[in-house]
């Protein structure tokens, strides 16, 4: 039975939902990226956005910069910050997760960045590339054995799975747990829309804290080479708190699992959707690199991000009063024909895709970025390599996300 606290939570968050609809329904474009039909297929509310200017206000109270010079200025300027100003309270349809440096801004940003900064050091790079190939490898021999497959189920999801669990350390037993637990957490970037989905969230999130606290437990006795015992090291010399290693172990799960599966599952449907494109790759497996750079760009695994700003300031000539904040359309900017010549083309050879915005920008421009390209690479490169033959058998279906924009499910087969 659902207490009174619950029905008046229900009550809040699908009174914040019903009120965004409405304004989608008014023709309020910023406002239609957050329902169906509009957030399956973004690319067109995007267009009429940057064609009403390079920054647009809501009937919500936020405006969207949609231009990629708009983006990066926004995402560069310190006279943004992610938190909102100490005097304004978060909505509780996004007051659902504490995501450590992410929704932070220096001085903590700086100290808790570094902190987790060495586990994407090139030595760690290069140590994980080898684990990485290992267990792509291993999934595509399930594959091609099984001759059809889903990709996101059987290749795109469990690799980066395997693979923050490996740099984390969580032990094998406890992948499944994991797995669950990341999709739970990476559909709460868009926030709770009723009481429901957010106690998932926070069920999670306490089944997350258990699991932090066992391995804890396991690396004072038994230290090893992986993150989750430097951070208890950390946490032992007092350079975090106890909330804060809670909050990077969960940053650590999103950021090393959300944007990688997305990547993979994303790039592979605009490959064999573009049929030339996978035949080049087919032919040239070391053209993975750019086509990672231009799959990042032409279907963003993360579509947007959020700033605030601090004091009164302009952007590409648009107001911005001290207090408001500024949806960065992450994924309209990739797309701007101001920036990137006939935008809406998937070409894997593109001289400035690795001009895209995908990893954000700034002081907070995507820690994990060069472990997401590397499991990119050898991903796209592996399934070049073993199943040349790869196509589709159905049509794939998208999750009802917005912030991470990805595919549920992608029946395939290997072909001949």
């Amino acid at each position: 039975m659902k207490t009174l606290e619950t029905l008046r939570i229900d009550a809040r968050l699908r009174t914040a939902n019903g009120v965004s609809w409405l304004a989608a329904q008014s023709g309020d474009h910023p406002s239609r990226l957050l329902h169906r039909p509009w957030r399956e297929n973004p690319f067109p509310t995007y267009r009429r956005l940057r064609e009403r200017g390079p920054v647009v206000s809501s009937r919500l109270p936020f405006h969207a910069a949609t231009t990629h010079a708009a983006v990066h200025r926004v995402l560069r300027d310190r006279a943004f910050g992610v938190a909102p100003p100490s005097e304004m309270a978060v909505p509780d349809q996004f007051d659902v997760m504490d995501l450590s440096f992410l929704q932070r801004d220096p001085p903590d940003h700086t100290r808790l960045r570094k902190l987790a900064k060495p586990a994407f050091s090139p030595r760690r790079m290069e140590d994980y590339r080898l684990v990485i190939q290992k267990i792509a490898d291993d999934l595509i021999d399930g594959a091609v054995r099984r001759g059809g497959f889903d990709l996101m189920r059987d290749f795109a999801q469990p690799l980066p799975i395997m693979v923050i669990s490996h740099l984390l350390g969580v032990p094998e037993e406890d992948r499944a747990d994991f797995d669950r637990i990341g999709n739970v957490i990476g559909a709460a970037l868009d926030g709770a829309r009723s009481a429901r989905q957010l106690g998932r969230i926070r069920r999670a999130t306490a089944d997350l804290d258990a699991l932090l606290e066992r391995l804890m437990v396991q690396r004072r006795s038994d230290p090893r080479e992986d993150v989750v015992s430097d951070l208890v090291a950390h946490f032992d010399e007092g350079a975090l708190t106890a909330a804060e290693l809670g909050s990077m172990f969960r940053l650590l799960l999103v950021a090393g699992f959300e944007t990688t599966v997305n990547l993979i599952g994303n790039g592979t449907m605009a490959l064999l959707r573009h049929r030339q494109e996978w035949e080049r790759l087919v032919d040239d497996p070391e053209m993975a690199a750019g086509a990672v750079e231009e799959i990042l760009r032409y279907d963003s695994p993360v579509q947007l991000t959020g700033r605030w700003a601090r004091a009164d300031t302009e952007v590409e000539g648009v107001p911005i009063g001290a207090g408001q904040q500024v949806i960065c359309l992450l994924g309209s900017a990739n797309r701007d024909p101001e920036h990137f010549d006939d935008p809406d083309r998937f070409d894997i050879t593109r001289p400035e895709a690795a001009e895209h915005l995908a990893f954000s920008g700034g002081t907070h421009y995507c820690l994990g970025a060069p472990l997401a390209r590397l499991e990119g690479q050898i991903a796209l490169r592996t399934l070049s390599r073993r199943v040349p033959g790869l196509r589709p058998t159905a049509m794939p279906t998208r999750r009802d996300t917005l912030t991470v924009r990805g595919l549920a499910t992608f029946p395939v087969t290997v072909g001949r």
